[in-house]
């Protein structure tokens, strides 16, 4: 037996509407792709106050990056370069450091370090930070607001990612559907026209990333497509040979189409079309495990730990997504446009689609392992939280597709009254529909002959009515099929959950990984507050209001030499209008809870209207220490107020 071919009906639409709202929402509130290598560490320190010019500045990035000859600029005050322009290669075994020389004899006062880099998995990172020589002093450098990778060219950048995936899905997905599951299917047109769409989707998305790459680590200037120079130089980079081996294995893949929607189609003979099968399944897994190889050498898993492991596990994940999402996508096709599909081809799918399934679910359990390696980066990164998002999906798609599995079961179960009616094979009752239909349509057209040699008004008008009683036979054949339309809709909303779990997947690749944002925050380096300088104390301002009378004021406090080690402490409560304010009582703490030490308490002594003083205040070991000051006004007036400071 098999399915009849409804019209779209408005529940298809109201889903399609209902997955592209989800789908704008999701690449909507998708940040461009951010920090992916992170910056760890500098030399000057970011907000460092030193006392004479360094030789260079230079950074360490957690992972590999590639530098352009314009990867750091330094800026002084009034915006001049400050550097030679020449990047010093200072990496290190495992240590990711670059830098660049600074002019002799430059001026005390605040400059800007912006950098801009490529890291290992293809994704774009820039930055900035500034350091004082001798000190502070306003600054006249103005950096873009555009984060790197952002702007229009990010977004076109963003969309042909997603329709590179969605056209990979299809193209393989659509094939192997059609060559383990559904031969019939490769003579159906609307399912050529699928996988044939997916095709272009593919290779348009790849000439388009091809052409963006250079002004999306770059510039963010559309004009700059057409710049040959830069599209020479992405051509010579890891993500650019990988781009360029999807398009000659497209290629191949175009071959691959041409064989099995032609000669495979037209094959006859079963031994000949059982071996021509066999050469496509070989060729073609070969062809799309090299697809999907380009992705694996060029992103997240060519880079962090186990790469040599990460790789072939990303491939076989991308295969398996291929096969599920690519295979419903064609099955929906199928469903809606073809004039039948044999329930065999459905519950083969079936199996296919669980295969895949069970794939997907231990190669994601490994890559997840890898990604975000903690539970705390699991709730508290934006990637696990974007990960969390994709197994709940995950689940409902899960979810779905055993209700399609109990339509498939039901439809491979006819009734007893079925099975007297209906004898062999499903492929013999196709061909006994076939013949009918053909008898019926001979008899017809003698009949219209006839008709259109009295008169030809009269044929035509009779050929509409054939037309119409057609139609409604099979409106209501299809009517009348309650398993059929419950599956269609249930592989209809199985798409459309797939096509928000694409986009969650695309913009996950374009995240930081959970494992990597966690150790960029453990190191430090982007912590705000004054970092120790030689022979110059640390010192900050900290605002209090307790909410009594004479409650508010500011504290200053100071902390000479400002390292680890011994150190005094002085302490100044000031009014709002700058005279001395005397307290009661003030309790200092130090802790720094990247060690789990602290809190050490500090007793300073009262040296006069408003001043304290400690001597001997030892900072045990260099890190960010949270300064912790308790202020009492009165007997029951008291706040506690903090601040971050880098000391050693």
């Amino acid at each position: 037996m098999t399915t009849t071919a409804p019209r779209l009906g408005t529940a298809l639409a109201r889903l399609l509407i209902l997955a592209a709202a989800l789908l704008g929402t999701l690449l909507a509130g998708a940040a461009p792709a951010s920090a992916h290598a992170a910056l760890t560490a500098s030399d000057p320190k970011d907000g460092a106050v030193v006392a004479t010019a360094p030789k260079e500045v230079n950074l360490t990035f957690s992972e590999q990056v590639a530098m352009s000859t314009d990867s750091i600029r330094v800026l002084d005050p009034a915006g001049r370069r400050a550097d030679t322009g020449e990047i010093l290669d200072l990496c290190s075994g495992s240590i990711v450091r670059y830098g660049v020389a600074l002019r002799a004899g430059l001026p005390d006062g605040t400059y800007t370090v912006a950098w801009q880099a490529v890291s290992a998995d293809s994704h774009p990172v820039a930055g900035a930070f500034t350091f004082s020589i001798g000190a502070p002093s306003t600054t006249s450098v103005a950096l873009p607001d555009q984060a790197a990778g952002g702007g229009l060219v990010g977004a076109l950048y963003g969309i042909a990612r997603y329709v590179s995936y969605a056209g990979f899905a299809v193209l393989v997905g659509g094939g192997a559907f059609v060559l383990a599951c559904w031969p019939r299917g490769a003579s159906v047109r609307p399912v050529q026209q699928t996988v044939v769409r997916g095709w272009l989707a593919l290779t348009g998305a790849t000439l388009l990333m091809l052409l963006l790459r250079n002004p999306y680590t770059g510039s963010g200037e559309l004009s700059d497509v057409f710049d040959l120079a830069g599209l020479k130089a992405v051509l010579e980079t890891k993500t650019g040979a990988a781009l360029t081996s999807r398009l000659l294995l497209l290629g191949a893949a175009a071959l691959f189409v041409a064989v099995l929607f032609g000669a495979y189609a037209r094959r006859t003979d079963p031994k000949e079309k059982k071996d021509l099968s066999f050469g496509l399944g070989i060729g073609g897994t070969v062809v799309a495990a090299g697809i999907a190889g380009t992705w694996a050498l060029a992103e997240h898993a060519s880079t962090g730990i186990q790469p040599g492991i990460a790789m072939p596990v990303d491939i076989l994940h991308l295969l398996a997504v291929a096969a599920w999402l690519g295979g419903l996508t064609v099955l929906l096709v199928a469903l809606y446009k073809a004039p039948s599909v044999d329930r065999s081809a459905i519950e083969r799918f079936s199996r296919v689609a669980f295969g895949s399934v069970v794939v997907l679910a231990a190669t994601g359990l490994y890559q997840s392992w890898r990604q975000v390696g903690s539970w705390s980066a699991l709730t508290g990164t934006r990637y696990g939280q974007l990960l969390l998002v994709k197994i709940g999906l995950m689940a409902v798609l899960i979810g779905i597709a055993w209700i399609s599995r109990r339509w498939t079961r039901r439809l491979a179960d006819p009734t007893p009254t079925a099975e007297t009616k209906s004898t062999g094979n499903t492929e013999e009752s196709e061909h006994a529909e076939h013949a009918e239909e053909t008898e019926e349509a001979g008899q017809d057209s003698d009949a219209g002959e006839d008709a259109a040699a009295a008169d030809p008004e009269r044929a035509a008008q009779l050929a509409r009515q054939r037309a119409a009683v057609a139609t409604a036979r099979r409106k209501r054949e299809r009517d009348a099929d309650p398993e059929r339309a419950g599956l269609r809709r249930s592989v209809l909303t199985e798409a459309a959950v797939a096509v928000v779990l694409l986009a969650v997947t695309t913009v996950l690749t374009a995240t930081e990984p959970g494992r990597t944002e966690e150790e960029a925050g453990r190191s430090g380096s982007s912590a705000s507050g004054p970092a120790a300088v030689p022979d110059r104390p640390v010192d900050i301002r900290l605002p209090f209001d307790t909410g009594g009378v004479d409650g508010k004021g500011i504290v200053r406090l100071s902390l000479d030499p400002g390292r680890t080690g011994a150190n005094a402490l002085h302490l100044f409560v000031e009014r709002p209008n700058g005279k001395p304010l005397d307290v009661p009582e003030i309790k200092i703490a130090l802790t720094l809870e990247a060690k789990d030490v602290g809190p050490l308490p500090v007793a300073p002594d009262r040296i006069q209207t408003g001043h304290w003083s400690a001597s001997g205040v030892q900072i045990p070991m260099p890190g960010e220490w949270k300064i912790q000051v308790t202020v009492r006004t009165s007997d029951i007036d008291q706040t506690t107020i903090e601040k971050n400071v880098k000391i050693g």
